[in-house]
């Protein structure tokens, strides 16, 4: 895995909070606890999607056990062209310079020169809004 991560236990996840499985980062869309018989564990299962492909995910895990969670940078751009469906960017705090490739949801928000925020998940840059 590259980049930044954090370990939570898998019992403190809730909806709308991040977590990786399978090696991608996911957003938790579903917890379910279930509790087997007197001396049996806790199990959680978790259902997600993937925050780059939006590739649907689950994973079962005892309660008591951790999960990787990504950490997730927000950053701010300027938009140096648009060519095509790729938006060339240059990141204000390190003005390092790169490419990306447009959502369909916020094409109508980028105009050349302008500013807009994109975000840095384990080491890969999205324009997608994972908020």
């Amino acid at each position: 895995m590259v980049g930044e991560v954090t370990r939570t236990g898998i019992k403190d996840l809730k909806p709308g909070s991040f977590v990786i499985i399978d090696d991608a980062p996911c957003r938790v869309e579903k917890v379910q606890v279930s509790t087997s018989g007197k001396h049996g564990a806790a199990k959680v299962r978790i259902e997600a999607i993937g925050l780059l492909d939006d590739k649907r995910r689950s994973m079962v895990a005892p309660s008591h056990e951790e999960v990787s969670v990504p950490i997730i940078l927000k950053k701010r751009a300027q938009v140096l062209a648009l060519v095509g469906n790729k938006a060339q960017l240059m990141d204000l705090t390190t003005y390092e310079t790169f490419e990306l490739d447009i959502p369909e949801d916020v094409k109508d928000k980028i105009i050349a020169g302008g500013e807009i925020s994109y975000f840095e998940v384990m080491g890969i840059r999205t324009l997608k809004q994972l908020k």
